[in-house]
């Protein structure tokens, strides 16, 4: 192997992990997107469907652990807290079905903290496209400050407001998408410059 490959072999292999990332960042925003279409189409019944979906995962996961609890040997289980984890999971179970549409505003927290997690990750992006001098680095950092911005108000969006929750995440999504298939471009770019394939 001659010393160009064995340099062009590494910046390669980055450039394809790095893209491999951008890939799974597309497919998440795909899912934000998808939900949002969800809360738009039928804003009450996916509520519902998450509450119960959520209680029925407490339930299983309390009940399998207060078997596994009670399958044990005595000795074991007195130092065991599945007992504890399993009544406190079934609790919580519980109250997920319950509570039904009340849960919505939990939803809307747990989906605005992940967009924003994702402007973050984009943000790193447009930092790495800034530090390999490459073009397209202040658009990704404009998109990222879009998504922090939906995922601060989908964060303090209130249990009623699920289908504005959904319009802005797809908003997100879209948005997302577009800024990801902005840096794979890119990146080909900086690894064709670096390897020598385009000058």
């Amino acid at each position: 192997m001659s010393k160009v490959e064995i340099i062009k072999h590494p910046i390669e292999q980055a450039g394809k992990n790095i893209k491999l990332s951008a890939w799974s960042a597309v497919l998440e925003s795909l899912i934000v997107m998808v939900f949002g279409i969800l809360c738009v189409i039928w804003p009450d019944t996916i509520i519902q469907t998450i509450a119960y979906l959520v209680g029925a995962f407490f339930i299983i996961r309390g009940g399998i652990a207060l078997i596994d609890y009670f399958v044990e040997s005595s000795q074991k289980a007195s130092y065991s807290n599945k007992l504890l984890s399993g009544v406190i999971c079934i609790i919580l179970g519980i109250i997920a079905f319950v509570a039904g549409q009340d849960i919505a505003h939990v939803f809307s927290i747990v989906i605005g903290i992940f967009i924003i997690y994702e402007s973050l990750v984009r943000l790193n992006a447009a930092i790495r496209l800034r530090s390999a001098n490459a073009n397209g680095w202040k658009e990704l950092v404009a998109i990222s400050i879009a998504m922090m911005i939906i995922g601060i108000v989908v964060t303090f969006a209130t249990g009623g407001a699920v289908m504005l929750a959904g319009w802005l995440m797809i908003a997100a999504g879209v948005i997302g998408i577009v800024g990801d298939v902005v840096f794979i471009q890119h990146v080909n770019m900086v690894v064709d410059k670096l390897t020598g394939k385009k000058k």
